[in-house]
């Protein structure tokens, strides 16, 4: 059974002019998009710094958002790290907490094996009953999923029930899914490729452009799962300029630009992350105008 159907929001974090986390911004953030229909909310994902977050913040913000949302919608946590023992502990806090799904993402910088991806996996579900999702994005942590892992994953594992596929490539999509048989959820990790992914037997998307855009975002995807895939399309390649624009910087950089945009005011990034160059914050701007988001 599928956690979501549609766009869910990989949400930012926001933060305080001293780095601590807003969470009456939060509250806000999350109310705007259930009121704009967005199907998911997952939290302390990459979008949502997770990888600066201490342990305590990681959990705080999870409960948070878990109490904000009071069930309207699924709250799907991020608790992915390159530490097995880490991601069971943060996995099993999530559960603790209320989440209804974890998305965890492959271990960065260890460049684990098949094998060792595995044992990962298989480690993290055994210390929890919620669905994992798994989140394969070999360009930030240097580790792929292969088809056949997955396949052996989804077929011996219960709990763990689809990919986020922010792998880029529609032929890796495809071997994906024929080596699944269909039992498994696939959402879109690229905003630029929902449509081609859907296509494909995906059911949503794990989206950043739903920060800004979380109406038009499930709108589309409600209109290619419902037989509207023309109009879904014509949606999809609208999006496209805006979508660079977002991706410009490494995420969350340009996002967080671009919701202080929009008066949103949702502080700073933790460093590493540095603030948009000021050119390409023009671009932003004018990409957003262009798609027809009004500016604060």
């Amino acid at each position: 059974m599928a956690i979501f159907k549609g766009a869910g929001v990989a949400l930012v974090t926001p933060m305080k002019e001293n780095l601590e986390v807003d969470f009456d911004k939060l509250a806000e953030i999350i109310e705007d998009q259930i009121a704009n229909e967005t199907d998911s909310i997952i939290i302390t994902g990459t979008t949502g710094e997770a990888s600066t977050l201490t342990e305590e913040e990681h959990l705080e913000v999870i409960r948070a958002a878990v109490s904000m949302v009071k069930k309207r919608i699924p709250v799907i946590a991020g608790t992915g790290s390159n530490c097995t023992q880490t991601a069971v502990k943060l996995s099993r806090q999530a559960q603790g907490v209320g989440a209804d799904g974890l998305l965890v993402v492959t271990p960065y910088y260890n460049k684990a094996t098949q094998k060792g991806l595995i044992r990962h996996y298989t480690e993290i579900a055994k210390n929890v009953d919620i669905p994992i999702i798994l989140y394969n994005v070999p360009s930030r942590t240097g580790c792929k999923i292969a088809p056949e892992t997955a396949a052996a994953l989804a077929k011996d594992v219960d709990l763990i029930i689809g990919m986020k596929d922010a792998v880029g490539d529609i032929s890796y999509t495809l071997k994906l899914m024929e080596q699944v048989e269909g039992e498994f959820d696939l959402y879109s990790g690229e905003d630029g490729q929902v449509i081609p992914l859907l296509a494909c037997g995906g059911i949503g998307v794990i989206s950043v452009l739903s920060n800004v855009a979380p109406k038009f975002t499930h709108d589309m995807v409600m209109k290619y799962l419902n037989g509207e895939q023309e109009e879904a399309l014509r949606m999809q390649l609208k999006a496209i300029p805006l979508v660079e624009a977002l991706f410009c910087e490494v995420n969350p950089i340009p996002v967080k630009a671009a919701m202080d945009l929009m008066g949103w005011k949702v502080g700073p990034l933790r460093g590493p992350l540095s603030a948009m160059e000021p050119e390409n914050v023009k671009r932003l701007a004018a990409a957003m105008e262009e798609f027809g988001i009004a500016l604060g």
